[in-house]
C-alpha cells in the first residue's frame, strides 16, 4: 500500500525552553528529533512522499531524503497540516507529530492492515490514569477508564476524505486538536483505533528526551 507522509514540524516548542524549534534538538548521534522521526518513515518502503511542514528558515535543517517534500507552516497546526496535504499525491496519506521519534515501523504496518477496511484511523492507548472532568478546581465527572484512549500519531486517512473534512472545518470555523478530530465532526465516516505503544511518546517537556 503506497502512501504519503505529512509530518507536522512548525511548532515553537516552548516548553522545551530551548530558544528553537525543539524539532532540531540533537537527540542520538548528533541525529535531531526530526531526523529519527522521519528516518521511520523513510524506511518504509510503502511510503514514497515524505512532507514536511516547518518554518522556511529551516529547511535546509531536515533530514535529506530522496522521498522529501517541503513546504512552509502555517499560523496553527490545522491550516499547516491542510499545507502539507496539498502536496499529497497517493490515495493515502499519514499525518504524523514531528516530535514523537518513537514510533515504529510495526505501528506503521499495523496502521496499513486497518486501512485495508477502513478509510480513517489512528494510534492510540488506553489510559492507565483516572481521568477527571472539573470546572475550576471542582471535579463534575469521573468518566470510566475502560472507554478512554489517548490518541496518538500518525493518524491516517483517505486523502480526499482528510483533505474535504479540513475544509469543511475551516468553513464552520471549527477548531480541533488532532486531525481525527476533523473527521469525527465533519464526516460521517468512523475512525477505527490501532493500538499503539506507550514508547511512541511527543516529546514536549525536557523529561521525555531518553
Amino acid at each position: 500500500m503506497k502512501y504519503s507522509c505529512v509530518i507536522c514540524a512548525a511548532g515553537s516548542g516552548s516548553r522545551m525552553n530551548l530558544g528553537y524549534n525543539k524539532v532540531f534538538y540533537p537527540i542520538s548521534d548528533d541525529k535531531t528529533v526530526l531526523d529519527l522521526t522521519i528516518s521511520v518513515f523513510d524506511q518504509d518502503e510503502d511510503c514514497d512522499e515524505i512532507i514536511v511542514v516547518t518554518q522556511k528558515e529551516n529547511f535546509e535543517r531536515v533530514f535529506s531524503s530522496s522521498k522529501l517534500k517541503l513546504t512552509e507552516g502555517s499560523s496553527t497546526r490545522s491550516l499547516s497540516v491542510f499545507e502539507g496535504l496539498k502536496l499529497v499525491s497517493n490515495e493515502i496519506v499519514m499525518i504524523h507529530d514531528g516530535a514523537r521519534p518513537y514510533v515504529t515501523l510495526k505501528n506503521l504496518n499495523d496502521i496499513k492492515d486497518c486501512l485495508e477496511e477502513h478509510d480513517a484511523c489512528l494510534l492510540a492507548v488506553p489510559c492507565v490514569d483516572t481521568i477527571k472532568v472539573v470546572d475550576g478546581t471542582t471535579v463534575v465527572q469521573t468518566p470510566k477508564r475502560a472507554a478512554l484512549w489517548n490518541a496518538q500519531t500518525p493518524q491516517a486517512f483517505k486523502t480526499e476524505l482528510i483533505k474535504g473534512a479540513y475544509q469543511k472545518s475551516f468553513d464552520l470555523n471549527i477548531e480541533v486538536s488532532d486531525d481525527a478530530s476533523v473527521v469525527e465532526l465533519c464526516t460521517d465516516t468512523p475512525v477505527q483505533i490501532v493500538k499503539g505503544d506507550y514508547q511512541n511518546i511527543k516529546i514536549t517537556n525536557p523529561q521525555d528526551i531518553k
